[in-house]
């Protein structure tokens, strides 16, 4: 008589040394535990069973091809069956191959288990372990987080400045150096401070700029060095933002010269540090007349001459002066305060005429006339600075760069919004009235 057999089938592997084998394949088990069907004269082998094993390693799959097969001694004693087991497993065979099959060879005998996750079962999913990515970032590693922690803080760390009106000694781009090529931007206050270096930075983008004041000594000095420093043209024009008949004059003679007008910044302004009981009705009109006044003077007249037709892009450098009432600043915080509602207003109406509309709030600013007249080196001198979220202030370089991506196609889809660029200062520098005061002495004396 022939020896039973078991199933034959698949042993589907999991992880560390466990193994799920069907049901099936167990049958021949508890037959012959019973003693039916076996003979007394001869011996014979059992087949367990036989198949592949699919699993997986990392990146790599691999095949476990096997064939296990027992002997079985059946003995005859004191006339009764009994099956006693010959416990060495003889022979035991295991065919191994380590490959990486093909997947078209393997799809035939892939299971429903495709994973050692969904041996598992979805109830067991493995918490990944503490402290290590599950997927490492190219260039990273031993090497790569010695690099990183090179650079730690290099996403704020300033860019070179210099606080003359002077440029730049030495650039590096960051946005491409062509972003602006064949562009003509107009730049009131562009003879000095944030106005200078957002030319030069504009210039240094292949964009050739009109620079607006109403010192026409002070623009034209500032052309010659831009020129030489980007070898991009650079018109200097004597403007009065309050007078629009001046605006539109100097429009005309930049059309002129460049047949187009890209791009407006709107950066003339006035400030000073004066509590509001102090401040004459003439003080307090004059900045509202050069800030808010001027750059709808401006924004209008170039509306009506250049971009109602063609489009183009208006910045508007305001403050974060009135977020929260700035004290000493009653003056400045609204005109500003109008402006980005200005900014608003004119981005929803000139919006069709493919008009973008924004503003820039810098925070405190070194190398300008605003930090030396608002208390700039006082803070500094006293580490009030320290208070700032990034504990610095900013820089004439950064402030170019913002206004620069508000400027390009990189914001493309930004309009009637105000960028600031302060560090966080306004979050959390000193309001304190009397401290306040104190600045305003200290600075009144520079």
């Amino acid at each position: 008589m022939g020896c039973p057999r078991g199933g034959s089938g698949a042993v589907l592997g999991s992880s560390g040394s466990h193994w799920a084998v069907p049901g099936e394949a167990l049958g021949w088990y508890w037959a012959i535990l019973g003693g039916t069907g076996v003979s007394p004269q001869g011996a014979g082998a059992i087949v367990v069973s036989s198949g592949t094993v699919l699993g997986s390693s990392g990146r790599h799959r691999w095949a476990l091809s096997y064939h296990w097969s027992v002997t079985v001694t059946p003995v005859w004693h004191w006339g009764r069956w009994a099956a006693l087991w010959d416990a060495a497993l003889s022979p035991l065979r295991c065919q191994a191959t380590l490959r990486r099959p093909r997947m078209r060879n393997m799809a035939h005998a892939r299971p429903d288990y495709t994973s050692r996750q969904a041996l598992r079962g979805p109830s067991s999913r493995r918490a990944p372990r503490r402290g290590r990515s599950r997927c490492r970032r190219r260039g990273t590693g031993r090497g790569g987080d010695r690099g990183a922690m090179a650079e730690k803080g290099a996403a704020s760390r300033p860019p070179p400045d210099v606080d003359a009106d002077e440029c730049l000694r030495e650039y590096r781009h960051l946005f491409s150096p062509d972003i602006l090529a064949g562009q003509v931007a107009f730049i009131t206050g562009g003879g000095s401070g944030i106005g200078f270096r957002i030319a030069e930075i504009f210039m240094r983008h292949g964009c050739r700029t009109v620079i607006a004041s109403r010192n026409l000594q002070r623009v034209s000095e500032a052309s010659k060095k831009l020129v030489a420093a980007t070898g991009q043209q650079c018109l200097p024009l004597s403007v009065d933002v309050r007078q629009p008949q001046t605006i539109a004059a100097a429009v005309d003679e930049a059309l002129k010269e460049f047949k187009r007008i890209d791009i407006l910044i709107n950066g003339a302004a006035g400030n000073f540090l004066c509590p509001a009981s102090a401040l004459s009705f003439n003080a307090f009109k004059t900045v509202i007349d050069i800030d808010t006044i001027g750059t709808f003077n401006t924004s209008k007249v170039l509306f009506e001459k250049y971009f109602r037709d063609h489009g183009g892009v208006i910045v508007n450098i305001t403050a974060t002066l009135s977020y929260r009432g700035q004290a000493l600043q009653v003056h400045a915080g609204s005109a500003k305060a109008a402006i980005d509602a200005m900014t608003r207003h004119l981005a929803v109406e000139w919006g069709p005429n493919k008009i973008r509309v924004n503003s820039l709030a810098p925070g405190p600013i070194t190398g300008t006339e605003g930090y030396r007249r608002l208390g700039g080196r006082f803070a500094e001198e006293s580490s009030l600075f320290d208070t700032i979220p990034l504990q610095r202030a900013g820089n004439k370089t950064e402030i170019a760069h913002s206004t620069l991506y508000l400027a390009s196609c990189l914001s493309s889809y930004v309009t009637g919004t105000t960028l600031v660029v302060d560090g966080g200062s306004w979050l959390t520098s000193a309001n304190n009235f009397p401290a306040m005061l104190g600045i305003a002495s200290s600075s009144a004396k520079l």
